[in-house]
């Protein structure tokens, strides 16, 4: 066996404040494992390059690699659905990871990959953005998606993912979905998205994709508080609450008790969970959502199963987090 330190990653642009080395170093240490998790500005002109392999990037702190020394990477923001456009024209002979892995990762479900792996000549890819969402729903918020009404708050990537992962699964699904955005554009890619997956190749083994569209509702802005009155959970899935002074996606007086709460974003208290504070609502950042697509992400790569890794990587990003703050 080689002496030499393996080498897994993030591509984004840009993503140098991105705190996934963190986690994923304390994962490598928990196990013992020579290896190191790097960050890598990829342009979009060179992302087809070292998707495939090809080519020499630096790393942000200015060190030379080559891309097929990264044996893992994850993919982030504007690379997640060209790297999915990407990776199946060239592997048109090969059966997919999302073939053979299970329907949470499968990255036709989001329209979208962000976990890559090299292994056996392959190049292997998946999504586990979905899977992190509905285990810190799981985890933080003690929230079942069984037989749920849900409004999400967003179309762009963040919700297309989180749309699919409340909706496809076979077994665990909400009974309403109802999405906003003031952004037109943006809800005719969702749109899209979802009409993609009724119309899947693989639609005969997938009947019940058939049945997402009665599942989903795309509503306007003066239907959203008789809609949220009937719903059991409300997730932010927009950019709204990055900066400071943002406001809530909705007005506090449409919050209750008894209504869930989660907002994806997690660096800062955003209005919305000092809103949901303030109504009594069990609310979530984003935190548990980062922190379980990447240990999805490092169970993949590593073929860890005995979870040794969980407890470092949590403590080690939710430290971070909060110095940040």
């Amino acid at each position: 066996m080689s002496d030499k330190k393996r080498i897994f990653g993030l591509i984004g642009y840009p993503v140098k404040h991105s705190l996934s080395p963190v986690m994923h170093n304390a994962g490598f240490k928990a196990l013992g494992i020579d290896a190191e998790y790097k960050l890598f500005e990829v342009t979009p002109e060179r992302l087809e390059e070292f998707l495939l392999g090809k080519g020499v990037f630096k790393d942000t702190e200015g060190n030379e690699i080559p891309a097929q020394d990264v044996e893992g990477f994850n993919v982030t923001i504007p690379h997640k659905v060209k790297a999915k456009q990407i990776l199946e024209k060239v592997n048109k002979t090969q059966k997919e990871l999302l073939e053979s892995t299970p329907q949470e990762l499968n990255a036709n479900k989001y329209g979208a990959v962000n976990t890559v792996r090299r292994r056996n000549g392959n190049i292997e890819y998946c999504n586990t953005d979905g899977k992190g969402f509905w285990m810190s729903l799981w985890n933080d918020l003690g929230f079942d998606l069984s037989n749920k009404t849900v409004i999400v708050f967003g179309c762009g990537g963040a919700g297309q993912t989180i749309g699919s992962a409340l909706s496809v699964y076979k077994n665990n699904h909400v009974s309403r979905l109802y999405m906003y955005d003031p952004n037109t554009k943006a809800v005719d890619m969702v749109k899209s998205h979802f009409d993609y997956l009724v119309n899947y190749e693989n639609r005969d083994k997938e009947r019940m994709y058939k049945d997402i569209i009665k599942r989903i509702e795309f509503v306007d802005k003066k239907d959203i508080p008789s809609v949220i009155k009937d719903c059991d959970l409300l997730v932010n899935a927009s950019s709204l609450g990055m900066k400071e002074d943002d406001p809530s996606v909705v007005d506090k007086q449409n919050l209750r008790e008894n209504l869930f709460v989660y907002d994806i974003i997690y660096h800062r208290e955003t209005q919305l969970i000092k809103d949901a504070k303030e109504a009594g609502c069990k609310h979530a950042d984003g935190r548990g959502m980062l922190l379980y697509q990447g240990i999805a992400a490092f169970e993949l790569w590593m073929d860890a199963t005995d979870k040794k890794h969980v407890d470092p990587m949590k403590k080690a990003l939710y430290e971070a987090l909060d110095k940040g703050k």
